[in-house]
């Protein structure tokens, strides 16, 4: 067998979108946080969605504590509310990145501001209709859902091509997930839409674990590091991969230095931040009635020592890699049970299901016993990208080998570990 493949022939299964891109499962676990702070909106889409606390909260191996969800609401509430308010306060088009299952496209909307709601396709495909169904008929032309992969600059300019003037790129819950590759990446892509539209990016990323030990020590003592190891395993059940790996999120051990870490690696990006103190801006929250008048004082008073980041180019000329425009596609062939794929254009979110696909459709009608990659047209890979390579090398006896891999891809696979991995 021998073919020319792209990733827009033909039609796939969308369900493997959850199987490449587990970590939007957590999306719904900030959903239905967020619904037990009282958002009636939220409180709408959890239903209309039937989600529940034992699949949102719980995982394969840990049990939320009724601790824990109630530190995990008010950080949901806090992040989720503050962001907002600084979103409206810029006066720019608000950009979610990614905008997950919340209701802030139906809260802008009845104001009458702009929206733009960016995310995995499985997410849009799944939330963008039940969404816009709460939103006022007249309003509904205030709001734009787009699929898109965060590291692919082609997709996000797309998807924001309409927008005329600045921007206001909001960022919560999703840095986390990411190596330094992918962050570094977004940190380019990023820059290139605030120079052509101007506004700003608010990241809430870099210091929530300091903002999550402040929320937890309030509400249990010294019982907080016992929470927290519990959430940080049931987030990695819950999104099966490693988290917390990125340059730019913040360590509570060295405040200080992981901080000038972070804005080292913004500025090698060409941009720079400004703190913006949490506790300077947070709006009253209803999760805090929820709790003593002492521990809600402590949750306020700890805010102040934290901050979200506006986030904006610093003036240097930085040489961006390209932004990339070709589709991915691949040649096939195989024989003798040998499965040769040759890529080429970019791995990630938006191509990665489909090559799935397309082996899961080859494997079921011939024997495939080992896949042999050829790299060396392959501009990038992303985590979404390795999963696939990671299902395909589990499925097949003699497992996957790649060839050909150049520097942008060697390095990928050293910082995610996967070069041990793969012949």
């Amino acid at each position: 067998m021998e073919t020319t493949w792209n990733s827009n022939d033909g039609t796939f299964d969308y369900a493997l979108l959850e199987k490449v891109n587990p970590v939007f499962n957590t999306a719904k676990m900030t959903l239905f946080q967020l619904a037990a702070s009282d958002n009636a909106d939220a409180a709408t889409l959890a239903k209309h969605m039937g989600l529940t606390q034992e699949a949102t909260q719980n995982s394969t191996t840990t049990k939320a504590s009724p601790e824990q969800i109630l530190g995990g609401t008010i950080m949901m509430e806090i992040r989720y509310r503050t962001m907002a308010k600084l979103a409206e306060e810029s006066g720019y088009t608000l950009v979610d990145l990614p905008c997950g299952y919340t209701p802030r496209a139906i809260e802008f909307a009845k104001k009458g501001l702009p929206y733009y709601g960016l995310d995995l396709p499985a997410v849009i495909q799944e939330a963008s209709e039940k969404i816009t169904a709460l939103i006022p008929p007249e309003r509904r032309d205030l709001v734009r859902f787009r699929a898109v992969d965060a590291t692919n600059c082609a997709s996000l300019e797309k998807a924001l091509e309409d927008i005329d003037g600045a921007v206001c790129i909001n960022t919560e819950g999703l840095l986390m997930y990411f190596t330094d590759s992918e962050a570094g990446t977004l940190c380019d892509n990023i820059r290139r839409i605030l120079e052509k539209k101007g506004g700003c990016w608010y990241i809430a990323d870099s210091e929530c674990s300091l903002q999550y030990i402040i929320v937890m020590r309030a509400l249990v003592g010294d019982r907080f590091m016992e929470i927290m190891k519990n959430a940080a395993r049931q987030t990695r059940d819950k999104s099966d991969v490693k988290i917390g790996g990125s340059a730019l999120l913040t360590s509570p051990a060295d405040m200080p230095g992981s901080i000038k870490n972070a804005m080292a690696f913004l500025a090698k990006h060409g941009l720079k931040a400004e703190r913006v103190t949490v506790g300077e801006h947070m709006p009253k929250l209803h999760s805090l009635d929820r709790i003593s008048p002492e521990q809600a004082a402590a949750v306020c008073e700890g805010m102040k020592q934290c901050a979200f980041w506006k986030i904006t180019p610093n003036g240097t000329a930085v040489t961006l890699p390209s932004a990339g425009t070709e589709d991915f596609h691949v040649d096939a062939s195989i024989q003798g049970g040998i499965l040769t794929l040759a890529l080429a254009g970019r791995l990630d979110t938006i191509s990665a299901p489909s090559l799935l696909s397309f082996f899961e459709r080859t494997k079921s009608e011939q024997s495939v016993n080992a896949v042999e990659v050829d790299c060396s047209r392959l501009d990038y890979i992303s985590s979404a990208g390795l999963r696939v390579l990671l299902i395909m090398h589990k499925a097949c006896a003699d497992g996957v080998s790649l060839h050909n891999e150049n520097e942008v891809v060697l390095e990928i696979m050293s910082q995610t570990g996967f070069d041990s991995v793969f012949h």
